[in-house]
């Protein structure tokens, strides 16, 4: 049985964002919306954390970039994920190509690019207004996945999930310091990468 707590987060019994997830691997559709509504406090948080650096005025809002996650999620099969570590890891990658999407729109916009040096630390943040710098990045992590994948996928939970290095470590498998030894070395690599 659902409910929500004072701050109006769901509060779920243990497992069930797993049961939902099998019974909707297993074709029951019904079961997508109660795990929308389960996980939309998370979600919007995630969506809020990648926007949180645009201006007020910018075209894209969280809740509408939620509503593009679990579009593009629920679309026309649903999501092989077996739990909520590895829904929220989908909707992390989902959320940030849809956010690469946008960038290339808004750059398609403009004439004359030209390279730069990118900081790492403010170019995995979306900005419309340097939609470049975010573009150079995925670039960059779409590289660094060819060489070490693991690394990668740390980089976007991270970044793009705002997952901790425990649920990281939860999810991958891993202990929270190998999180943190291949955070270090993925953030050199990408570092060196940008600033060529």
């Amino acid at each position: 049985m659902l409910s929500s707590d004072s701050a109006g987060a769901m509060i779920t019994t243990p497992g069930e964002v797993s049961l939902l997830l099998e019974r909707i691997l297993g074709g029951d559709r019904s079961a997508e919306g109660r795990l929308f509504d389960i996980l939309y406090g998370d979600l919007r948080r995630m969506a809020a954390y990648q926007l949180r650096k645009e201006r007020s005025d910018h075209t894209l809002q969280p809740t509408a970039l939620v509503n593009e996650v679990y579009v593009k999620i629920f679309g026309q099969n649903p999501p092989e994920a077996r739990s909520r570590g590895h829904f929220m890891a989908l909707a992390a990658q989902v959320m940030r190509r849809f956010l690469v999407d946008h960038a290339r729109t808004k750059k398609a916009d403009k004439r004359g690019h030209h390279p730069q040096m990118v900081p790492i630390e403010n170019a995995l943040i979306y900005d419309e207004r340097r939609s470049d710098e975010f573009l150079a990045v995925h670039d960059a992590l779409e590289r660094l996945r060819e060489w070490a994948p693991r690394q990668s996928q740390i980089v976007e939970m991270r970044y793009f999930g705002g997952m901790s290095e425990e649920e990281i470590g939860d999810y991958l498998k891993i202990s929270s310091r190998t999180v943190k030894r291949d955070w270090a070395m993925a953030r050199a690599w990408l570092h060196a990468e940008l600033s060529v």
